[in-house]
C-alpha cells in the first residue's frame, strides 16, 4: 500500500504498510522423486528459486514440485516473494533445516526494498515494516494488526501489462529525485496517529483518507518513472470512478499496474465489482475482483 521514506531522509530508507490477501495465494506440494520436475503455472520462476535454495542450502534438488495456484507475476501482489518462500518454506519441512522465514528471505535476497512479503508470510494481516537501515538483513516488522473481518478489497488488474521490476526498478529508483524529508515525517505521522488507530477502532474512512494520501504522495513521486500516478491510465479511470461510488483506501500497490481500493461490507465490495464490470466493460483488458484480508501467515502442511 505504499513506501513511507522512499529515500531515506529521516535515517531509514523505504518502510512500508501493507495487507495480506486471500484470494490472491500461492500454493504448492513438494515430494521426493528420481529427477526434478516442476508443474503447474510459474513454473519457471519456481524452477529458479528451487535452483537458487538447494545450491545456498546445499540439498538435493531431486524434487517434484506441483504449483497448484500461483499469483500473477509483476503486477504488485508480491508473487517473487511469496514463491520463493513457499518453496523455501517446502524445503526447510522436507529436509527439515530449522531455518526461520527470515533465513530463506535472506538467501534469496528479498525484502531489499519492502519487507511486507516476508512479513505477512510469517503474520498475515496488516504490516508495517521500519525500512532499511545500516546493518539491516530483512526489514523488522514493526506493526501487525488484524484487518477487520467486515472489510474487503477491490483490486483492478490491467491484464495487459506488468509493472516496472528488475533491472528497469532499479534505474527508475536511482532517476528517481530526493523524497522530501518534511513529507516523509508527514506520512510517518499520518500512519501511526491516524492510519493505525483507525484500524484499531475498526475505523474504515479514517484508514482510507490515510491511505488515500500516502499513495498521492508517493504515486506523485513515481509519476515520471511510470507515466502517472497510476502506470496504467485505464486503472486510474476505474480507480477514479470507484473513488466517486464511495470506496476508500484508493492507490496502486507497488509499481502496478493493479490498482486497490477498499469498502466495508462483502455486499457492498461484490455489488460494486458488478457496476464498474459495466461501467468499464468496454476496456477489456481490465478484470475487477473482491479480495478479503488474510490473517494469519503461510501455512506449511507435512503428511
Amino acid at each position: 500500500m505504499g513506501f513511507i521514506d522512499l529515500s531515506g531522509s529521516l535515517g531509514r530508507h523505504f518502510g512500508s504498510i501493507g495487507i495480506a490477501l486471500n484470494e490472491h495465494a500461492t500454493r504448492l506440494s513438494m515430494a521426493g522423486a528420481r529427477q526434478r520436475l516442476i508443474t503447474g503455472p510459474s513454473a519457471e520462476r519456481a524452477d529458479k528459486c528451487l535452483t537458487m535454495l538447494c545450491h545456498a542450502l546445499n540439498v538435493s534438488d531431486k524434487l517434484h514440485i506441483n504449483i497448484e495456484s500461483a499469483i500473477p507475476e509483476h503486477v504488485g501482489l508480491g508473487s517473487g516473494t511469496q514463491m520463493s518462500l513457499a518453496i523455501g518454506s517446502a524445503l526447510n519441512a522436507f529436509y527439515d533445516l530449522g531455518l526461520t522465514v527470515r533465513d530463506i528471505a535472506s538467501v534469496m535476497d528479498r525484502g531489499l526494498r519492502s519487507g511486507i512479503g516476508i512479513g505477512v508470510f510469517e503474520q498475515g494481516g496488516l504490516v508495517v515494516d521500519g525500512g532499511r537501515g545500516e546493518k539491516t538483513i530483512t526489514p523488522p516488522v514493526l506493526v501487525h494488526l488484524d484487518i477487520p473481518e467486515t472489510w474487503r478489497f477491490i483490486l483492478v488488474l490491467d491484464q495487459r501489462g506488468q509493472g516496472l521490476h528488475g533491472q528497469q526498478e532499479i534505474q527508475a529508483f536511482n532517476a528517481l529525485p530526493a523524497f522530501p524529508q518534511l513529507e516523509a515525517a508527514r506520512l510517518c505521522y499520518l500512519l501511526l496517529m491516524r492510519g493505525l488507530p483507525a484500524v484499531a477502532e475498526n475505523n474504515i474512512i479514517e484508514f482510507g483518507e490515510v491511505i488515500s494520501q500516502l499513495q498521492r504522495s508517493v504515486g506523485e513521486h513515481f509519476a515520471s518513472a511510470q507515466g502517472g500516478i497510476f502506470t496504467s491510465p485505464e486503472v486510474a479511470a476505474a480507480m477514479q470512478w470507484l473513488a466517486q461510488q464511495g470506496a476508500v483506501a484508493i492507490g496502486q500497490t507497488s509499481w502496478g499496474p493493479t490498482g486497490f481500493c477498499a469498502v466495508d461490507g462483502v455486499d457492498k465490495a461484490e455489488a460494486l465489482t458488478r457496476q464498474a464490470r459495466r461501467q468499464f466493460a468496454q476496456f477489456d483488458n481490465l478484470s475487477f475482483s473482491v479480495a478479503s484480508a488474510r490473517n494469519s501467515g503461510g501455512d506449511v502442511f507435512v503428511v
